[in-house]
């Protein structure tokens, strides 16, 4: 978030370009979180603008690596999504359906942005409905994080609380994770040789 501000204060002239090329570069890469450009955008812009250049970058980003997926990595694509199995809904879908889909599972922060992306180019849904439909599902989620960003920043009382609930879901989500380690031996072959 520093770097890009710091881009922005050395290319004021540019800063519009940088922002929106950075959040393309951020969708089309897939895992990378878009929150450190949400926050320099806010920082640098303004909360709504700073919004709305966000969400042009991720429009523009999705739209983008859509069109990639869908051209050269249908194969490998395939071969990526069979860990995720809840994707190949949207991979089986069309029409309406694929609409729904999208837009519902860009609605849900934890499933990563470029998976959906991929997952929408190697099925069925067409372009326009995948523009349409993964940018109307960024909206919402896209205002929270701007929101979270905003309150953190100027640490009113309200971004205390944010960065008091991210912490406590952080500390739940490290307590939750199964520890790796050897397998229990079974009882009945203890002791023996």
């Amino acid at each position: 978030e520093k770097y890009i501000t710091d881009l922005f204060h050395q290319y004021p002239n540019a800063a519009i370009l940088i922002s929106i090329v950075t959040g393309i570069l951020v969708a089309l890469i897939g895992f990378l979180p878009s929150f450190f450009l949400t926050a320099a955008n806010i920082l640098f812009f303004g909360f709504w603008k700073g919004t709305l250049l966000s969400f042009l970058g991720e429009a523009i980003g999705a739209g983008l690596a859509f069109l990639l997926y869908r051209k050269g990595l249908r194969k490998a694509a395939q071969q990526k999504l069979v860990k995720y199995p809840r994707l190949n809904a949207l991979v089986e879908a069309r029409g309406k359906r694929a609409s729904l889909l999208i837009f519902s599972m860009r609605l849900m922060p934890f499933i990563p942005s470029g998976l959906i992306s991929l997952a929408a180019a190697i099925g069925k849904a067409s372009f326009v409905n995948f523009l349409i439909f993964s940018s109307l599902g960024k909206i919402p989620a896209l205002l929270i994080e701007a929101y979270s960003v905003w309150e953190i920043s100027r640490f009113s009382q309200q971004g205390k609380w944010i960065l008091f609930i991210i912490s406590l879901i952080l500390v739940i989500f490290l307590f939750k994770k199964k520890p790796s380690g050897n397998p229990e031996i079974p009882p009945n072959t203890q002791g023996k040789k």
